[in-house]
């Protein structure tokens, strides 16, 4: 019975180390971190922006991106209109990354909330891309222009503490 436990023991320790050493607490804090951020990104069937190709609005004209040229950035897919946009993202991904999680920006800032967007209306401040509620005649992008600073301020604090 000895022999019999302590060959359990010595798998239980084995198949522990190789576990544990298998995963770095870089590999935990980057698997937490994709977590949160899926939680938190505006995310539809799995892909970010409503299928939009996030490099398209930075040509002035928001394309949808189809699933033959995607990439995923932190746990966040995006899909892209062509290669060479899905290329320039991935070089710099959190420049072409929509704030607030892809979320209306003037709701963010205002309550708090998460509400869905319409991807062709968006602004591009200071080099980021910001999109807004705009149906049923409620169009939130005429309501942040009309004290963007005052609203970009509240939504930076509103999101940065959302996100934790």
């Amino acid at each position: 019975m000895d022999n019999r436990v302590n060959r359990v023991s010595t798998l239980f320790f084995l198949v522990s180390f190789v576990l544990l050493g298998s995963v770095s607490p870089t590999d935990v804090y980057g698997q937490a971190e994709e977590a949160t951020r899926r939680r938190n990104f505006n995310v539809e069937n799995g892909v970010a922006l409503r299928e939009f190709d996030p490099v398209s609005y930075f040509d002035g004209r928001p394309l949808k991106g189809t699933s033959a040229h995607y990439y995923t950035h932190k746990g966040i897919t995006y899909y892209f209109a062509n290669a060479a946009n899905r290329d320039k993202f991935a070089k710099a991904p959190d420049k072409y990354e929509p704030v607030y999680g892809g979320w209306c920006a003037y709701t963010v800032a205002t309550t708090g909330e998460r509400v869905k967007i319409n991807p062709s209306t968006y602004k591009i401040i200071d080099g980021k891309l910001h999109l807004f509620y705009n149906f049923n005649g409620d169009n939130r992008l005429r309501r942040w222009n009309a004290d963007e600073q005052k609203l970009r301020a509240a939504g930076n604090r509103n999101w940065t503490s959302r996100m934790h």
